[in-house]
């Protein structure tokens, strides 16, 4: 239970990071690097990788947002696996597409893995980069990262996570 506690503490405390601009996605961005024409703030969709399961984003301002994620483990013995995290986004890093944007995003966050009764769950620290597609006409994202983990927890050791996604925003 503590462990639970914990986790849903630190998917949701990040949230606190919003100001007055909540719900706006970039509006901000240089007049060469349009913005999708779609104002929704609150994306969903899959994950494919680690963890395999849920995704959620929530723009906090033109650059920064959270994202979390919840589902599956590659890992072994883990029944549950989750994260989140604070991201910043450069819309300038790549060649901007003929349609759409390609930021770029770096950031920091938590994560979980909740693993069987025999085995201790894991919490770390995450350091995730990663890009995104955001296509001009359609409310839907796509994207891919990689995450360098600091394991904290029941010792301390690093690892990496990988995945795919797609969103679509509300």
């Amino acid at each position: 239970m503590k462990s639970t506690c914990i986790t849903l503490g630190m998917l949701l405390g990040t949230v606190a990071w919003a100001d007055d601009s909540v719900g706006q996605l970039p509006r901000t961005t240089p007049p060469d690097h349009p913005a999708p024409d779609y104002p929704q703030k609150f994306g969903a969709g899959i994950i494919i990788g680690d963890p395999t399961g849920a995704s959620l984003k929530l723009w906090l301002n033109d650059r920064l947002a959270v994202d979390g994620a919840v589902g599956w483990s590659s890992f072994d013995h883990s029944d549950l696996a989750l994260h989140s995290d604070l991201l910043w986004h450069s819309f300038t890093l790549l060649p901007t597409p003929p349609a759409g944007q390609l930021p770029v995003y770096f950031g920091i966050g938590g994560q979980a893995r909740l693993r069987d009764e025999h085995f201790d769950d894991e919490f770390g620290l995450r350091l995730p980069v990663g890009v995104s597609y955001l296509f001009d006409h359609a409310p839907v994202d796509i994207f891919v990262e990689v995450a360098p983990i600091i394991e904290m927890t029941p010792e301390i050791r690093g690892g990496l996570t990988a995945a795919i996604g797609v969103r679509y925003w509300f």
